[in-house]
């Protein structure tokens, strides 16, 4: 799991590492495309997902305290929160489709497509497995899958604020 989570970081930091080198080169660009966004809808989005680890972490602490159901249940609350955050990301893409805004709009629509919906994969495969680990709830099995969702939780606190915030 570790390999797994050390090489997506190192993608998801290229990608960072590129939006901010690409950025330099047209800052006022980036500056109004980014005020596109949904900066409060993202901030709550980003409260949704980091709610959804302190579940997954809750569920380890559970599972080894004995209280399997309670542990289950944690696990099946944190990828009803990766739900919900899909469902805020699917929302803001439609309102950006419904404003005519495409990846290929400006370059920093490119990078905010690619690394947020690179980052919506990771929450689908995280939400998966969460719930397969609830069903077949071992202490490896919790730990592991814990260890990605907060990989996932840590690359949007990274995403957040350099793509909506940074100006």
């Amino acid at each position: 799991m570790w390999v797994l989570i050390i090489s997506e970081l190192l993608v998801f930091g290229a990608g960072l590492l590129a939006f901010m080198a690409v950025r330099l080169t047209d800052p006022l660009g980036f500056a109004e495309a980014q005020t596109y966004l949904h900066r409060t809808g993202a901030a709550l989005n980003t409260a949704v997902l980091v709610s959804s680890g302190f579940l997954a972490a809750l569920a380890h602490v559970w599972h080894i305290a004995g209280h399997r159901v309670q542990a289950r249940l944690a696990l099946i609350a944190a990828a009803t929160f990766g739900v919900v955050f899909l469902g805020f990301k699917s929302l803001e893409y439609a309102d950006k489709a419904a404003q005519g805004i495409a990846w290929d709009s400006h370059t920093f629509f490119t990078f905010y497509y690619l690394l947020t919906g690179f980052h919506a994969a990771h929450v689908v495969a995280g939400i998966v497995l969460l719930l397969a680990v609830a069903w077949k709830d071992t202490h490896q099995n919790i730990e592991a899958a814990g260890q990605f969702w907060h990989m996932v939780d840590l690359v949007w606190v990274l995403l957040f604020p350099v793509i909506y915030l940074l100006g």
